[in-house]
């Protein structure tokens, strides 16, 4: 299992823009991967699991992903957060 914390720098947060592109993402792996914000764990794979998070500009979030091809989902799900 791998996981990174990441602040969100959009001023908007993770509105349904970004969770629609992260959320896309995050299907393409195989892995488990998740995003935790104070405690409330969401899956990724799930657009309504990481807006329920209601993440805004500036809060930090860890992203975990468990499987065969954590790393690289670890790596393009980072660079989303922090181009979204």
């Amino acid at each position: 299992m791998k996981s990174i914390d990441i602040t969100i720098q959009d001023k908007e947060g993770l509105h349904a823009r970004p969770a629609g592109i992260l959320s896309k993402a995050a299907k393409g792996f195989e892995s488990k991967v998740t995003m935790t914000k104070n405690g409330k764990v969401a899956d990724m794979k799930k657009i309504f699991a990481v807006m329920g998070l209601a993440v805004k500009c500036g809060e930090t979030v860890t992203i975990a992903a468990d499987g065969l091809d954590e790393d690289a989902a670890i790596e393009e799900l980072t660079k989303l957060c922090k181009d979204a």
